[in-house]
Order: C-alpha cells, then structure tokens, then sequence
C-alpha cells in the first residue's frame, strides 16, 4: 500500500505509520520529473534553478494536474503496491483536477503530453483500477457540494465512484431533555444536541436519496487533534461499517 498527498506537505505520513510508505507529491517535482525522463534532464536544471518550471507548471491549464496525475499513474504501472490511496484536492479543484485528462484531448492533437493524457484518462475510467471515494460532512452546503461533484465526474469525465465517506457523523438517540432542569445550561446544550442529530439524520438521508452510493460513516471526534489514538478509534468505527 502506498498513500500520496497531493499538496506537497507529508501530514499524512505523521498519521500512517512507518509500516505505509507515503509520497508528498506537488506538480514542480513531477513535471521537473517528467522532463528527466524525457531526455530534457538540463532544460529541467535550467527552468529550477531560474524558476521558470513553477511558471510552466502553473501557465497551461491542466498541464500541472496531468503530469501529478501522470505519476500516480506510473506509481500504478510498477505493480509494487496493491493499493494506491491518493489524497486528492477539495471539491472546487477535484472535477478540475480529474477532468484535466478529458480537457487536454480536446486541446492536444498529438506529442507526448496527449500520450500522457491518453494513459491517465485510461487509469481514471477503469474501475477496476481507479474509483473515486467522496467525502462530505453531514451538513447542507458539504451535502450539495458532494451531490454536484459526483454528477460532474461521473456525467463529464466518466468516472466510477466508490462509496461516500461521511465524516463527523453524529448519530446515537436523542438526549432525554426532559430530565434536565428547565433553563439550564444542561437541558440547552442537550437541545442542541438533539438538534445537531436530527440534521445529521435528514442530510444522510437526502445523500442517500440523491447519490445512489453506499455511505461509510465515521464517528464526530471530541478529540482536537487529529493523532494516532484517533485515527485507530476512525479505523476500528470504519471496520464496524457494514
């Protein structure tokens, strides 16, 4: 199993554990990468050192996207990790980053970066060797952000989609507030509570109604650090999951 962050920072690797590799990857290393092993070694030096690489990562619309992805697909190829858990952007760039292979074709008539696109557009739609997992908080807005993402990735770019993680799920049985004093701090933080469950069980509900995808719940957290003890509480909830 190997896991990789797309924004460059190893948090994960915190988290993981030393027994799971895990590759901060960020679109300066892999172009810098994919130009070595297409023979322009010191074209790569040049551009690094001058800083014009993170120019060309950023100047063509989707050229920083396909060749991030074009690593994870080459990660893939080796056939040294049976999994591959990619860490991927937020749902504004998500449809933007996985569509990026979809929208260079259309510009790309032929040379090595349609190839490349061709070769990760391939990865992408296969479902028997890519899925895309979602991830929301059972509240409105993450709700509908998740419902449009889905529909663009699967409508525009074709792509299969795994189950839909929700995190920070509150469930369990309304509080009994009628055994706290009236007007007390107790009874409203118990009514707020309840509150805050009954949304989470209608925003659930409405995911599951919209998106035709199973749900993996986990567990809202008290803790305010995200450290190995919770992560295993995450681990030993997500087991729990049918």
């Amino acid at each position: 199993m190997l896991v990789v962050e797309l924004d460059g920072k190893p948090a994960l690797a915190k988290l993981v554990g030393p027994d799971i590799p895990c590759l901060a990857l960020t679109p300066i290393a892999a172009l810098a990468e994919y130009l070595n092993t297409h023979g322009l070694g010191r074209v790569s030096k040049r551009l690094a050192t001058s800083g014009v690489i993170e120019v060309v990562a950023t100047a063509a619309p989707g050229i920083d996207d396909i060749v991030v992805l074009g690593k994870i697909k080459q990660l893939e190829q080796t056939g040294s990790y049976d999994l591959i858990v990619v860490d991927g952007p937020a749902a504004g760039h998500a449809i933007s980053f996985l569509m990026a292979p979809a929208n260079l074709l259309k510009l790309m008539r032929g040379g090595p970066v349609r190839s490349q696109a061709l070769d990760v557009a391939e990865l992408l739609r296969d479902p028997a060797r890519s899925r895309v997992i979602l991830v929301t908080l059972p509240e409105t807005t993450p709700v509908n952000e998740v419902v449009e993402t889905a529909a663009g990735l699967r409508h525009e770019g074709g792509l299969e989609l795994g189950p839909v993680v929700v995190n920070a799920f509150d469930g369990g049985a309304d509080l009994p507030i009628e055994k706290a004093p009236a007007d007390s701090p107790l009874r409203a933080a118990a009514e707020f509570r309840n509150a805050r469950r009954a949304l989470h069980r209608r925003e659930v509900a409405r995911l599951a109604e919209t998106l035709d995808r199973p749900q993996v719940r986990l567990p809202m957290m008290s803790s305010a650090v995200l450290d190995s003890d919770v992560i295993h509480t995450l681990a030993a909830a997500l087991g729990e999951q049918p």
